[in-house]
């Protein structure tokens, strides 16, 4: 814990440092940070109020009505009607109000940019995974926003990774667990059958947020392999979404029937396997991962 804290502390003052956070007069203009942001939300939303604008930025309430009073004094903003209490009055920028926006906001994409111009295209995606992780780990709630596209080079090591230290944290797998998932990797590149087989890689905000796969098992069967859904990402519906692709993939191939294999221990894998109609066929124990553990071969005729 006290590792964290030192490395959260040290990127915020490295990174209020490098985009000028601490700066009276913010890119240059006029205003401060807090004050460019506030001006942003308004530009972005459709006639927020002042309650949403301070709920949205946790913004102390005093400090957003002067702030709001200056823009209004400067002509930058209008307020609509809404009655006497100010916070529940429509607010919208002027011309002038926007082309003010406008310059913050081109100003700040130019230095972003020039920020960026040094990377790599693959530093650039390594970048804005960590960052989305980051986010996302730090802001958990859930949402709808996720994204699903087919799988591409470098996608299985870390997948791999990923869940080798997935199941280490949640069930204490070790070893076995992550020989079996290095040995599906490696014959699923060994033997990729374009147009049989496919993976599928979920993302949230740019990062790895689950996976799963298909292979060919021969004479009509395809096996759903590998998948799983990152801590940080459950609660969005990531993992029927990714078995939903996986089956319309298979039906449009024309396989005709799914299996796979799990665990007893895996709950919610179970309860999508099931509403997705799957049936277990076979149950066995085994310590392959270090302790005993329930199998189950899960099966479902595609028609």
């Amino acid at each position: 814990m006290e590792e964290a804290i030192a490395a959260v502390r040290t990127f915020n003052r490295f990174y209020t440092r490098r985009v000028g956070a601490l700066n009276q007069r913010f890119l240059g203009t006029e205003l401060s940070l807090p004050e460019a942001r506030l001006l942003f939300e308004i530009a972005r939303g459709d006639k927020p109020l002042a309650v949403e604008i301070q709920r949205a930025l946790g913004m102390d309430g005093g400090y957003l009505s002067r702030v709001l009073a200056r823009f209004e004094a400067r002509g930058w903003i209008v307020r609509g009607s809404g009655g006497e209490d100010a916070r529940r009055r429509p607010i919208s920028l002027t011309p002038e109000g926007r082309s003010v926006s406008d310059l913050i906001d081109q100003r700040q994409r130019d230095e972003v940019r020039e920020m960026l111009a040094p990377l790599s295209a693959t530093q650039r995606l390594d970048l804005t995974a960590a960052l989305g992780e980051a986010r996302t780990l730090l802001d958990p709630a859930p949402a709808r926003d996720f994204s699903l596209r087919a799988w591409r080079t470098g996608d299985m090591g870390l997948l791999a990774a990923r869940q080798s230290i997935l199941y280490r944290d949640e069930y204490g797998w070790g070893r076995g667990l992550e020989l079996n998932i290095a040995e599906t990797v490696a014959g699923f590149l060994a033997g990729y059958k374009e147009g049989r087989d496919q993976a599928w890689i979920a993302e949230v905000a740019g990062a790895m947020a689950g996976s799963v796969l298909l292979t060919d098992e021969g004479d009509g069967l395809c096996r759903l392999r590998l998948f799983y859904v990152e801590p940080m990402a459950r609660g969005r519906g990531i993992g029927d979404a990714l078995v939903r692709t996986c089956l319309a993939f298979a039906r449009e191939t024309g396989y005709r029937a799914m299996t796979l294999w799990t665990h007893a221990v895996l709950t919610s894998a179970r309860r999508i396997y099931a509403g997705h109609g799957f049936e277990i066929v076979a149950t066995a124990m085994h310590e392959d991962f270090g302790k005993p553990e329930l199998g189950e071969t899960w099966r479902l005729e595609l028609g």
